[in-house]
């Protein structure tokens, strides 16, 4: 009897040879990579890996094995498909109860098979209407697939070529697939028939997105991927419909194991990090050696500002597998944000050597140029990544901050307005348009952009601090607004202490003293941890000095003062000063009003 892995494995292994044969080959990829990635089991016996429950942990030896523990858990077996009971529950890691899904059969090598591989053969030569023609009286579910993604493939393909005629290679269109309507009638038609697979499900809904019935079309690719569920192209096309934790939660999805990769995908794109983190470490536990769970740990780890332990991650793939360019663009994003130019460079020159035309590897060495300073040919590796994929996210939100930086504020808004047409939920691209209308002076609309970026984003100080700092701006002078949006601040990891001491001069200038000295001295306190000294340092002790004389905490007072008379400039002599008033009163002195000393 099988175990659990050597299950995983063979359906690994059929998934990647079955989808190749579609040509679908970014989900062949996929499964593949997740084949090499799952764990070997300790003994050759299949009992001893089935009945052991740290089978999974003493023989890992996997990566990241610090980071990523697995609940050791036995896994209960099941059958191949074809031998015994199809329905047999699995339960692996953590003690989850998966449902099981037979592997469907391919069609035979029948007297078709040789028009299949002259079809397959023009669709990898991207002669797609060739292809189309070839298998036009074919019946094989292969066949009939192969023939009506080769025709999608041809309006799509048709349909960049007038984009660019029209508009220039990143110009808007409104060039469509012109072949979206006929397919979809045939591929209604069989629906309701029950003459369509897995497959001609798959299409039929990425064909419903593309028309705007994204409803139906989830509906089509839940039940695609209900009934073939090792597709990773269609759940990854499931997975851009579902944009918010409401959708996704509603989707009627079987327990399938694959359903904990589209889980933790979709919580990381709904910055749901911790949901995220906590299926990928349990996935670890049989996919140990899997690059692809590796890099979305780091991703998760980048989102949460943790950059050490990403970078810690992202540098071990590297060396696993010197040659790989997918998320290597997050990385670089890492390295950038870390000002880490050497490393950058590195990586830069690496993945040019590798794979120079990849939306991926232009993007990094865009990073590169931007983090030297050089703006214009940072612009111009992102536009030839968008030449080499349209719909590249990064590229366009990143490219607009290349144009803030050249002052170019049209083609900033261009491009920010591209990258949040693709995803609404990119939060950079809105905080990227508030930060633009709030350079152009229209604070209304910056605060319009301002709020979907945090409501997307709740949890990142540097958010509330733009929102917190345009409340604060000659226009409006919302300050108990800014008060609120600095607090969320401080309370949301300002690594940089910005909102502390933003919320002691507003409390300040409110008149309100004691709410003042109370985030004077914790931001006193968080620089003295930090070793941070400065204009703010001092600013805080004099505050806290003066707050402290009026309210007859004199050795408190003498504290703060003494603190500033280790510094030069006018500070110093306001310390003396205050210093003489504390000793003329406490010598029963009248002393002079020391504000009249103050900065």
């Amino acid at each position: 009897m099988a175990s659990f892995k050597e299950t995983h494995r063979a359906e690994l292994r059929a998934a990647a040879r079955q989808l190749g044969e579609r040509c679908l080959y970014s989900a062949a990829k996929w499964a593949a990579e997740l084949l090499v990635g799952v764990e070997k089991d300790a003994t050759p016996a299949p009992s001893a890996a089935m009945d052991s429950p740290s089978s999974s942990s003493a023989a890992s030896g996997g990566r990241l094995l610090h980071l990523h523990r697995s609940g050791g858990s036995s896994f209960r077996h099941r059958p191949r498909p074809g031998g015994g009971s199809s329905s047999e529950a699995r339960t692996p890691i953590g003690g989850v109860s998966y449902v099981s899904t037979p592997i469907p059969d391919d069609d035979a090598f029948d007297s078709g098979g040789d028009k299949y591989l002259l079809a397959k053969t023009y669709f990898d030569c991207r002669e797609y209407r060739r292809a189309a023609h070839v298998l036009q009286n074919q019946v094989g579910r292969k066949a009939v697939f192969l023939r009506r993604y080769a025709l999608y493939m041809a309006g799509e393909k048709r349909k960049e070529e007038e984009m660019i005629e029209l508009e220039g290679s990143l110009g808007k269109s409104n060039a469509v697939n012109q072949e979206l309507v006929e397919l979809e009638k045939e591929l209604s038609t069989h629906r309701r028939t029950g003459s369509i697979d897995s497959f001609g499900l798959y299409l039929y809904g990425i064909i419903l997105r593309d028309k705007g019935c994204e409803d139906l079309a989830r509906a089509i690719l839940v039940e695609s991927v209900n009934s073939y569920p090792w597709n990773w192209s269609a759940w990854s096309e499931l997975q851009s419909l579902c944009t918010g934790s409401d959708i996704l939660n509603n989707l009627n999805l079987k327990n399938h194991w694959m359903k904990d990769f589209f889980l933790a995908s979709a919580y990381l794109e709904l910055k749901m990090h911790e949901e995220a983190l906590k299926i990928y470490e349990r996935l670890m536990g049989v996919f140990c050696c899997s690059g692809y769970i590796q890099a979305q740990i780091a991703t998760v780890q980048y989102n949460m500002r943790d950059l050490d332990e990403a970078e810690m991650i992202f540098e071990e793939l590297l060396r696993s597998d010197p040659f790989r360019v997918d998320s290597m663009d997050i990385y670089s994003n890492l390295l950038y944000a870390k000002e880490s130019l050497t490393a950058l460079s590195f990586l830069a020159h690496r993945v040019f050597l590798t794979d120079k035309y990849r939306p991926e590897s232009c993007c990094i060495i865009a990073n590169y140029y931007s983090l030297k300073g050089q703006h214009e040919k940072s612009v111009l590796y992102f536009q030839r990544a968008l030449k080499l994929n349209r719909k590249y996210l990064s590229a366009w939100t990143l490219m607009g901050h290349e144009f803030v930086e050249l002052k170019n504020t049209p083609a900033a808004i261009d491009a920010y307005r591209r990258a949040v047409d693709i995803n609404p939920r990119d939060y950079r691209a809105w905080y990227g348009l508030g930060q633009i209308y709030e350079m152009m002076e229209m604070p209304f609309y910056a605060l319009y952009y301002f709020r979907k970026s945090s409501h997307l984003q709740p949890n990142d100080a540097r958010l509330w601090i733009a929102m917190a700092q345009c409340y604060e701006s000659e226009p409006l002078q919302m300050i108990e607004e800014a008060i609120k949006c600095y607090e969320r601040a401080a309370n949301s990891n300002d690594t940089e202490g910005i909102a502390l001491h933003q919320l002691a001069k507003l409390h300040g200038m409110l008149g309100k003293s004691e709410e003042a000295a109370f985030y004077y001295k914790k931001d006193l306190e968080r620089m003295e941890v930090e070793e941070r000294q400065g204009k703010s340092f001092v600013e805080a002790l004099l505050f806290l000095a003066k707050h402290c004389r009026s309210i007859g905490r004199f050795e408190e007072a003498e504290h703060y003062c003494t603190r500033l008379l280790d510094y030069t400039g006018p500070e110093k002599e306001t310390a003396k000063n205050i210093l003489q008033g504390l000793k003329r009163a406490q010598a029963g002195f009248p002393s002079m009003d020391i504000d009249h000393f103050a900065l």
